[in-house]
């Protein structure tokens, strides 16, 4: 595994287990749909939470947040739409959260 990938691999487990000690449920990782992956995927109460992991070492290149773009949001938006879509029985609220970590 690249360096890169293992490192995005740590900044999602980080980003997991710091949801799991807020009280988040995580119930989908790295879930593949045709419009790409959604990193994770928890309940925080009754509400579902699509969640996109952005790890940065620096910010020589912007702040981690700053790496989502508009095409990133549409294809964000399309993925949370085509699960609910493949899983009806999580109707109700739900929400999209970007987790920004930045490890010096």
């Amino acid at each position: 595994m690249s360096y890169r990938k293992n490192f995005g691999r740590w900044g999602e487990n980080y980003a997991a287990g710091y949801l799991i000690r807020q009280g988040y449920a995580i119930i989908g990782r790295n879930v593949r749909t045709p419009y790409g992956e959604i990193d994770l995927i928890a309940m925080d109460g009754d509400v579902l939470v699509f969640i996109e992991v952005k790890t940065r070492s620096s910010n020589i290149y912007g702040f981690p947040e700053e790496a989502i773009s508009r095409q990133k949001t549409n294809h964000m938006l399309a993925s949370a739409q085509s699960y609910l879509q493949d899983n009806p029985e999580l109707s109700g609220d739900w929400r999209w959260d970007v987790m920004a970590i930045q490890r010096q």
